[in-house]
This record gives C-alpha cells, sequence and structure tokens, in this order.
C-alpha cells in the first residue's frame, strides 16, 4: 500500500470547477433519455404503428379499388393513406414526451436535476431540445418509408405517384413535424401537471376526445370551429384531417399547431420557474 504524502503548508492544486452551460445540461439529458427502456420501446412501437398501419390501409384501397365506369383514380388519396399511421403513432409519442418529464417527478430524480442547474429552466429547454431532435430523425425516416411502402402496395393498380408529385414532399416531411411538435406538447403536459396519468388524459383528450365530440355538434358550428382544434390543425400539413368541411391551409394549421405547443410550453416554463420541485 503506497500514500501520498503532502508537505504542511503546500497547497494543492485546485480542480476547476465545471460551469453549468445549456450544452453540458442538453448532453445530460439525451444521456438519460437514450438510456431509458421506455425511451426504445416506445419508438419501436410508434415506427410500427406508423408503418403497419400505412400499409394496412394502403392495401385496403388498392383492394377495394375496381377500375370501370364508376371509378375514378381521383377518389384514392395515396398520399395521405400510405401517412395515415401517422395518427396512431402520435399517441406513442405523445406518451413518451409527457413520461420524459413525469417520470422524473415521480421517481424524485428532477430533485437532482434541478440541485444541478439550480436555474430550473435550462432543464426544460434541454428535455424539449433532445425529444425535439430525436423524435424528428425518428419520425421523417419513418414517414420516408410508410410513403413508399404505401406507394408499392398501391402501384398494382397504378395508384400511386411519386414523391416529386405535388405536395408529396410537404407530406412527408410535414408529418415527421407534426409528430414532433404534438411530441414536445406532452413533455410541456407532462412538466405542467408532473403527473403521468394527468398528462397522459389531457393529451389524449385534445388529440383523440375533442375532435370526435365536435362532430356531434350541429354541422353550422362543427363546420367553422373543428378545423382550429390542435388536431385537426396539424394533420393537414400531411394530408390528414379529410373529413372536415374547411380545413385550414396545411402550413396555416401547423403554424396554429405550434402556436398551441408554445402556449402550454409557456405555462410548464412558468410553473417549473415558480413552484418547487
Amino acid at each position: 500500500m503506497t500514500a501520498v504524502l503532502t508537505k504542511p503548508g503546500l497547497a494543492q492544486p485546485r480542480v476547476p470547477a465545471l460551469k453549468v452551460t445549456q450544452a453540458r445540461v442538453a448532453l445530460s439529458e439525451f444521456t438519460k433519455f437514450r438510456t431509458l427502456r421506455s425511451t426504445k420501446w416506445t419508438l419501436a412501437t410508434a415506427v410500427v404503428l406508423m408503418i403497419g398501419i400505412g400499409a394496412l390501409l394502403s392495401a385496403v384501397q388498392a383492394s377495394q379499388y375496381h377500375p370501370g365506369p364508376g371509378a375514378s383514380p381521383g377518389d384514392v388519396h395515396p398520399i395521405a393513406t400510405s401517412l395515415q399511421g401517422a395518427m396512431f403513432a402520435v399517441v406513442a409519442f405523445g406518451v413518451l414526451g409527457v413520461l420524459l418529464m413525469s417520470g422524473e417527478y415521480a421517481t424524485g430524480m428532477i430533485r437532482a436535476s434541478l440541485t444541478a442547474v439550480p436555474r430550473r429552466l435550462p432543464v426544460l429547454w434541454a428535455k424539449l431540445t433532445v425529444f425535439a431532435g430525436v423524435i424528428f430523425a425518428v419520425s421523417l425516416v419513418t414517414s420516408v418509408v410508410s410513403f413508399y411502402v404505401g406507394q408499392a402496395i398501391l402501384s398494382s393498380h397504378h395508384l400511386n405517384v411519386s414523391i416529386t408529385a405535388p405536395g408529396a414532399l410537404r407530406s412527408v416531411i410535414g408529418a415527421a413535424l407534426y409528430l414532433t411538435v404534438a411530441g414536445l406538447t406532452g413533455v410541456a403536459l407532462g412538466a405542467l401537471f408532473r403527473n403521468t396519468a394527468a398528462g397522459i388524459s389531457v393529451f389524449a383528450g385534445v388529440f383523440f376526445v375533442l375532435p370526435p365530440l365536435f362532430m356531434l355538434l350541429p354541422a353550422s358550428i362543427a363546420d367553422h370551429v373543428s378545423q382550429y382544434l390542435p388536431s385537426n390543425a396539424g394533420e393537414v400539413v400531411w394530408g390528414g384531417a379529410r373529413q372536415l368541411s374547411y380545413p385550414l391551409a396545411p402550413w396555416t394549421g401547423f403554424a396554429l399547431l405550434c402556436g398551441y405547443a408554445a402556449v402550454i410550453i409557456g405555462f410548464a416554463a412558468w410553473r417549473l420557474h415558480r413552484t418547487d420541485a
């Protein structure tokens, strides 16, 4: 055994303290995000849902199309059909977003995070940045695969289109953007409510319960209000929400969805800054 001897009065070299920067906080959050088992399983579920349901609906569309006097290729929407799985993948991304924040409150790890980053808000910005980067990358690749798989299935009846068709590239990228912003809304809800059940319930209510409820209203009201709901506004960017009588323009609807997300993120930041964990 050896011992390190120091001369009395000899000052030891000081180890410089690392400053808390936004980049270091983001790296820490990325490490936590990628090491969670729920992250891998939820992302895998979202990929399977989007590609699988898009392929299934494309196959149904192809099997039900029978060329004839009353049939028209214009009745088929190949782009939206191949991307229809986004309506179901958004569930997985939204739940993952809620868990990203509420999970730390449930385990108490949020206290350690806020002790290391006492200014608090950099933690939220880092989580949002990491989540947005990962989800957009995954959903963009998934969206591209869904599009080409759907078009390959529809090509059996020559109903397919190419990526250069009008609106195709915008829809493919728009689906990834829609899923990313919807997932960020889930992160904000998790930070706002700090409870997994509450966050998921509100997310599901806004994206899946409100739209059909509004369809039960008189047409004079539903036709002029439904297009402003978060899910309906966001879906038009990839060709969804075709049931609406007066849908918003694609990028207008996406901008409105971003506005909803920004408001919720603002409330979440306010609560994180003003109240204890």
